[in-house]
């Protein structure tokens, strides 16, 4: 069994390390450059795994291989992109990861496995969770070889948040002002934040107690 590992999120580090050393035959890739045609042909995998892959997939690599992503909704609800952010700000404690094949629509693929995921916690420590839970998917993808299923159930689409949702000015609430701030901490995720004339003021590491939060703040000059 020949599989290649295509990541680019720094937190999967430990699933790479992971498959590097358990019997099967594993390249890993995590820049965009070596995503090629001409490059994943010539290691002619069986299985192409995208744990996060920040870049779109082409339709000519897609259609060559069998490439299997892993979307953290119970798909089809919540289809489209920041799944963890949009999820936990709709109030949802749990979720499931779908690993579905690629396909032309946006998270629209046949679905192989679906698997629970808890949201407590910040966006790294729910992302290590993750990566545990993918790793058995993959474990368990490649020694039982399932077919993939259609998608059924009502469609919901996420769309993709930007930087700038993460202004918490707006809130009310300490439960609301917690969430945002975990759903945001983790590497190469902007962090929530308030901003004065003078000042951009950006949360991290926030603990609820009883009354209050306390949180990591960075104060930069605007």
């Amino acid at each position: 069994m020949k599989i290649i590992i295509a990541n680019t999120n720094p937190v999967h580090r430990h699933l790479e390390d992971h498959f590097k050393s358990c019997g099967v035959e594993v390249t890993v890739i995590n820049h965009k450059e070596e995503f090629t045609l001409t490059n994943l042909s010539s290691l002619s995998p069986d299985y192409i795994f995208l744990p996060h892959w920040s870049y779109i997939i082409p339709k000519e690599i897609y259609n060559a291989f069998n490439c299997i992503v892993f979307h953290m909704t119970d798909l089809p609800y919540g289809r489209g992109g920041s799944p963890l952010q949009n999820l936990i700000v709709r109030g949802h404690e749990q979720t499931k990861i779908s690993a579905l094949r690629v396909t032309e629509g946006i998270d629209t693929g046949d679905v192989y496995l679906k698997r629970d995921l808890a949201l407590f916690g910040t966006a790294e420590e729910i992302f290590l969770r993750a990566s545990k839970v993918i790793i058995e998917m993959i474990e368990e993808i490649i020694a039982n070889v399932p077919q993939p299923s259609p998608q059924s159930g009502e469609i919901t689409a996420f769309k993709r948040r930007n930087p700038q949702q993460g202004d918490v000015s707006s809130l009310n609430s300490l439960e609301s002002l917690y969430d945002y701030i975990r759903m945001l901490d983790s590497e190469g995720y902007p962090c929530a934040f308030l901003e004065t004339d003078h000042f951009k003021i950006e949360f991290s590491r926030a603990s609820p107690k009883k009354d209050y939060l306390i949180a990591d703040v960075r104060i930069t000059k605007k």
